[in-house]
């Protein structure tokens, strides 16, 4: 190990979901001697998958946490799911660890989920390793993946391993970098692996000017030269090393465990992290050394059934010792850690202290949440708030009984600091529950944890729009309200006008009463009764907005106008002048970004056109394209499943909040119709 290097390393795993990541993570760690024997996906035995959803699909849904120990380095695997849905683990985890693994099914080639890979870590910077797995299954063909990352990454593949054998006959690799094993080949293939060697230290020798000078002169490097010049390539992401294995075999995971520990980064090679003293305000690169004070980022919550809520963090300098304090920068407060622990999936290793550089957990922290920074009151180093994708799906919720009511608040709290791709907001217009997520599978997935982990039922349905109501010319009324029978009387008589306002200029009352007509305390009983009235309009029932209403004249009773009186007759002049001034709907527009392969350009422009949007613009990326729109939100419900059945699934979106626009003639009265027959059920 070089001087000064932190022995640990921290990657990734990335890949095509069922492209074996976490069967390889179980490989990996029973070589480190972390577990007697690799566990079984099919089986539900494995230490990443453990959560029962997870164990039933057989998919991973939440990144899990490994770690083994190998020449004295500390190796930690974050295996990240491989579905689209669950993105938001791979992003929250992707910023803390130094390198990455890439999965790739031979028998599947180069899928949308390796290609997603390989423009994470592109966008990330993050040197990484592609390990071929399933070479032993029927239909691996390990030539058509190796031409597919070479027509994908040119120069930059680097092959440093061939397999011995192909499908049932898959015996082991020979290693490129020292030629061990070639001669378990023989005729063809030997030929081409030995060809292949030679072209490795061609593409190694061309990332550097003086090398590639000294190969041309010499037509060999070195060994300690290549290893070198390979491990500088890696790091500055100009070659990518490419494996061969199979991890069901253990063949081929002991090599990629030394490629890992040889030439992927330690903390030490990586960029110094970038933050702010929160006291001062000056900005810091904050460099992974353990005799500097310290500082962490928590970038993963876990709510653990047994033990409650688990903080999982990185430290970027300094040292955190067992059973001692930190200051919560983000928060302004102080924690006691407790013991700290390694996660081995859900086992948790005791550990005394945690050093720069290396990922470790805290439990039952009273005011820490994902995306906080963890200092000292001394120094409160501050990072950048942790970024998450918005939701692209949601569905209103509603408990079954009032046992589901009294315990969802709790379950939705621990389930939305788990996930920070899930949430849930109460509608303040229409009351209901909404819970958003980043696919139909999310969300039902959610559903079913609500159920099977907290005892939670809901009825599950589509959210009701946030539809407005607003006025396009003026009305005028005059409304009298009498009350002489069944005790004390009531008289009030409004008149009153009405005229839009400007778009977002919300509500505004003029008083235009002269002589005393209404005398002054009964016009605050009018302003009171319109109030009342805006929240339910006269058209569907929705919010009235950007109006302004006149009370210009009335008549008062010497003992029966009072207070209440006055406000239900202004209530109904209100509503009677708002049905003479031309009503209308306002419905959210959303600016919606989608991210699509070239290809699909027209499809998906058709398909936004048939919602109702409006093209603004293209911007152009390499073999993509965003397309900028505006779309109702009434028509973006569920759009996601169409955009990934459109592009199989390599499209995405990001959706914001952009106006209010009125609503088509020909959709009014079915959003009328809707709004009439929903109070009429909630009145049954």
């Amino acid at each position: 190990m070089a001087e000064g290097k932190i022995p640990v390393r921290n990657f990734i795993l990335l890949g095509h979901s069922h492209s074996g990541k976490t069967q390889l993570s179980e490989a990996l760690i029973a070589h480190g001697g972390a577990i007697v024997k690799p566990g079984s996906v099919d089986q539900g035995t494995t230490a990443s998958d453990y959560n029962e959803d997870e164990k039933e699909r057989k998919i991973s849904i939440n990144s899990s946490f490994l770690h083994l120990t190998k020449n004295g380095i500390k190796v930690n695997i974050i295996d990240a799911p491989g579905y689209g849905d669950f993105v938001g683990e791979t992003l929250s985890a992707i910023k803390f660890v130094e390198s990455a693994v890439i999965v790739m099914n031979a028998t599947g080639g180069l899928e949308i989920g390796t290609n997603k890979a390989l423009r994470l870590i592109g966008e990330h910077k993050l040197p990484a390793v592609i390990f071929i797995s399933r070479i032993d299954k029927e239909h691996a063909d390990f030539t058509r993946c190796v031409n597919a990352l070479k027509d994908k990454l040119g120069k930059k593949m680097a092959l440093i391993s061939y397999p011995i054998g192909e499908e049932s006959s898959f015996a082991g690799v020979a290693n490129l970098i020292t030629k061990e094993g070639l001669d378990a080949l023989s005729g063809d293939e030997k030929s081409k692996a030995e060809k292949l060697s030679e072209s490795l230290v061609e593409n190694v020798a061309e990332s550097d000017d003086q090398l590639l000078e000294k190969y041309l002169e010499k037509g060999e490097l070195e060994a300690g030269e290549f290893k070198s010049a390979l491990k500088k390539a890696v790091l500055e992401g100009k070659v990518i090393p490419v494996m061969a294995g199979s991890a069901v075999k253990n063949v081929g995971v002991k090599e990629l465990v030394d490629c890992i520990i040889e030439y992927m980064p330690s903390p030490s090679d990586a960029s110094a992290k970038e933050a702010t003293n929160s006291k001062t305000e000056e900005k810091l690169k904050i460099d992974p050394k353990e005799s500097d004070f310290f500082s962490a980022q928590v970038f993963k919550t876990i709510s653990d059934p047994y033990v409650g809520q688990i903080s999982i963090f990185k430290v970027f300098s300094g040292k955190l010792l067992s059973n001692t304090a930190f200051y919560n920068v983000s928060e302004k407060h102080s924690e006691k850690t407790g013991q700290l622990f390694a996660l081995q999936g859900k086992e948790h290793k005791n550990v005394e202290f945690v050093s720069a550089g290396d990922i470790a957990a805290c439990a039952k922290l009273k005011a820490t949440h994902t995306g906080d920074s963890l200092a000292t009151d001394k120094t409160p180093i501050l990072f950048e708030r942790l970024q998450f994708p918005e939701p692209a799906i949601s569905f209103s919720i509603k408990p079954k009984t009032r046992s589901d009511e009294d315990k969802i608040s709790v379950a939705l709290h621990k389930m939305t600091a788990e996930d920070k791709t899930f949430t849930i907001v109460r509608d303040a217009q229409t009351k209901e529950l909404v819970a958003s997520g980043m696919g139909d599978l999310h969300i039902n997935i959610m559903i079913a944890r609500l159920n099977k982990r907290y005892g939670v039922q809901v009825d599950v349905g589509t959210p009701k729009v946030a539809y407005k109501e607003t006025i396009t010319a003026k009305g005028e009324s005059q409304y009298r309200h009498k009350k002489q029978s069944g005790g004390a009387g009531q008289f009030a008589e409004v008149w009153m006008r009405i005229e839009p306002l400007p778009r977002g200029s919300g509500f505004e009352f003029v008083d235009e009463v002269v002589g005393g007509a209404i005398p002054g305390p009964f016009i605050v009983s009018c302003e009171k009764g319109i109030k009342a009235a805006l929240g339910e309009g006269a058209l569907a029932g929705f919010p009235v907005v950007d109006i302004r209403a006149i009370v210009y004249d009335g008549k008062t009773h010497p003992v029966d106008s009072k207070d209440i009186a006055f406000q239900i007759a202004s209530r109904h002049a209100f509503k009677e002048a708002v049905l003479k001034a031309k009503p209308v709907l306002l419905e959210p527009i959303m600016d919606v970004d989608v991210t699509i392969p070239d290809e699909f350009m027209g499809d998906i422009t058709g398909s936004l056109n048939s919602r109702r949007g409006r093209i603004m613009g293209m911007e152009p990326g390499v073999g993509m394209q965003v397309i900028k729109a505006k779309v109702p939100l009434e028509e973006m419900y569920k759009w996601a499943n169409e955009l990934k059945s459109l592009t199989g699934g390599r499209g995405s979106y990001a959706m914001h909040f952009s106006h209010y626009d009125p609503v088509p003639s020909n959709i009014i009265q079915i959003v009328v119709e809707k709004s009439k027959k929903a109070k009429e059920e909630a009145k049954a």
